[in-house]
């Protein structure tokens, strides 16, 4: 099913009105969790025609997330996030501008990744894997929630993300009914060693989500072969090269005989 960015996308393209943003409005909703602000941004993107520009993560646990596009898209995503994020019990503020002026496009960093988006376009080979999310405070917590989820199902954790005052996120990526067994293994070994923070489950997140995220640089498809540091092969050739140095015994009573002959 089409969604409303990917027809918005393929409009602007179209139009004409690739680089002309003066139109446009720019979004931001914060959230105090990681996790939070995934879910948020991924109801933003499928509630209105606007495209994902990316996170701000300013310490202490505060994350941003800004969305681009026309003025009335805007504001129905921004609602849509505001309501997503109260529901998380984690919305800290909103804000929508109307045609920012272009000393504030210059200085944030939106229009380098709005335009980058638009001309790549947003096809993801891992758009049909799950992406689940499990926050702790502490680091030990989310590492032991890490090997929780990878014993508890076929899942492959892809990063983490660290956004100050503690608050560590694994996202691991696999099949819905995966993931979901595995966040909630995670879950209650994060409760078990320290501190769960925030929870959250995407089952099919948009291609945008992708380019946002950090998950593709950090999959692994195929299993490398192990170089061990010591060369076995060599070793043994060196034994054998010892051995054949060694003098030959069975001639030396023999050798000793003569010699007491000699003397008588």
């Amino acid at each position: 099913m089409e969604t409303f960015n990917q027809r918005s996308m393929s409009s602007m393209h179209s139009s004409g009105h690739f680089d002309d943003l003066k139109d446009t409005a720019l979004g931001l909703v914060s959230t105090l969790s990681f996790p939070a602000i995934v879910g948020t941004a991924d109801m933003m993107l499928k509630s209105a025609g606007v495209h994902l520009v990316g996170y701000e993560k300013i310490g202490s646990g505060h994350c941003t997330a800004i969305v681009r596009g026309g003025i009335a898209d805007v504001r129905l995503a921004v609602e849509s996030g505001v309501q997503t994020a109260e529901q998380f019990g984690q919305l800290v503020s909103s804000l929508v501008i109307p045609r920012p002026y272009p000393n504030l496009d210059i200085v944030l960093p939106i229009t380098a990744r709005f335009t980058k988006l638009m001309e790549e376009g947003s096809h993801s080979r891992l758009s049909n894997q799950a992406i689940g999310l499990v926050e702790t405070r502490g680091f030990p917590a989310m590492v032991g929630a890490c090997d929780a989820m990878l014993k508890a199902a076929d899942v492959h954790l892809a990063a983490y993300e660290k956004i100050g005052a503690g608050l560590c996120t694994a996202i691991i990526r696999g099949s819905v009914a995966n993931v979901a067994v595995a966040v909630e293994a995670g879950m209650y070994e994060a409760e078990r060693i320290g501190e769960l923070n925030a929870v959250m489950v995407i089952p099919r997140p948009l291609d945008e989500m992708e380019q946002t995220l950090p998950l593709a640089s950090c999959w692994i498809e195929q299993s490398q072969p192990l170089n061990l540091p010591v060369n076995i092969k060599e070793k043994e050739q060196v034994a054998e090269i010892e051995v054949l140095r060694l003098p030959d015994l069975t001639k030396l009573p023999t050798k000793v005989a003569e010699e007491i002959w000699n003397d008588e």
